[in-house]
C-alpha cells in the first residue's frame, strides 16, 4: 500500500502521515525532514543554500539517513540524530533552497522508493504523487487557507519556544510557497489524480477521519 500525501507548509500533512500511519499500521516517512537534513549540513558548512555547485559537492561528504526507534521516525544525519535541529524556519527556508537542487532531489530518491518497495508507507511532502510514487494507489492534497496555516505553524513553533510572530511566520510560509511551487525541478504542485482535502476549517481529528474516509473509498 502506498498513500501520498502533499501540500503546502502548515497544511498538517506530518500529523496527517503519522496517524494514518499508526492507524493503519504501516510506516510513516517524513521526506520533508531530509531535506531539512541537508539543509541543516548546508549551514553547518557555511555554503550558500543556493549555490548549486557547493551543494552538489557537499553531498559526497555527508550520509543522510531514516531509522525507527519504537516506531518513530529518527534522521541520522552522519550518524548524528538531529531531532529538533531541523524543525525551525531557519531550516524550512534552507529545505525550500536546497530541495530545488537536481542533485539533491537525486541523492534523497533512492532513499524514499527504496522504503516503499519493501513496505506498506504513507510519505508526505510536496512532489509525492507527482515524482517519488507516481504509482501511489491514494494521494491526497492536503491544503488550507494562508491565514490557517500561519496559525497553526505559528502556535507549533510558539509551544517549542522559538520566537516568532505570526506575520512573520505568514511572510516566510507564502514566500517558501511560491519558491516550491515554481521550481523547475519537481514544483510543489498537486498530482491530477489527487484528491483535495481543505481542511481549514477541520480540527486535527477531523482531517483524520475524512483522509481515512477517502483511503477507504480508494482502496477499502
Amino acid at each position: 500500500m502506498k498513500i501520498a500525501i502533499d501540500g503546502p507548509s502548515g497544511a498538517g500533512k506530518s500529523y496527517l502521515a503519522k496517524q494514518i500511519a499508526a492507524r493503519l499500521g504501516i510506516i510513516y516517512v517524513d521526506t520533508g525532514a531530509l531535506y531539512r537534513t541537508i539543509g541543516l549540513a548546508v549551514k553547518r558548512a557555511e555554503i550558500d543554500p543556493r549555490d548549486v555547485a557547493a551543494v552538489t559537492a557537499l553531498l559526497g561528504k555527508i550520509v543522510v539517513e531514516l531509522t525507527y526507534v519504537d516506531g518513530a521516525q529518527c534522521v541520522l544525519l552522519s550518524g548524528e540524530n538531529v531531532g529538533d535541529k531541523i524543525r525551525t524556519p531557519e531550516m524550512s527556508m534552507y529545505a525550500s533552497a536546497v530541495s530545488a537542487i537536481p542533485a539533491v532531489r537525486e541523492f534523497l530518491f533512492s532513499t524514499q522508493r527504496s522504503i516503499a518497495e519493501k513496505s506498506s508507507v504513507v510519505m508526505d511532502g510536496r512532489d509525492i504523487g507527482t515524482v517519488i510514487l507516481p504509482d501511489a494507489e491514494v494521494k491526497i492534497f492536503l491544503t488550507a487557507s494562508n491565514e490557517a496555516r500561519a496559525n497553526r505553524r505559528y502556535l507549533e513553533l510558539k509551544a517549542k519556544g522559538i520566537e516568532t510572530t505570526p506575520e512573520k511566520v505568514l511572510e516566510e510560509m507564502i514566500e517558501r510557497d511560491k519558491n516550491d511551487s515554481t521550481r523547475e525541478v519537481a514544483p510543489a504542485v498537486a498530482a491530477p489524480d489527487a484528491i483535495l482535502l481543505d481542511n481549514s476549517l477541520l480540527d486535527e481529528e477531523g482531517t483524520v477521519l475524512r483522509a481515512l474516509e477517502i483511503i477507504r473509498e480508494n482502496i477499502g
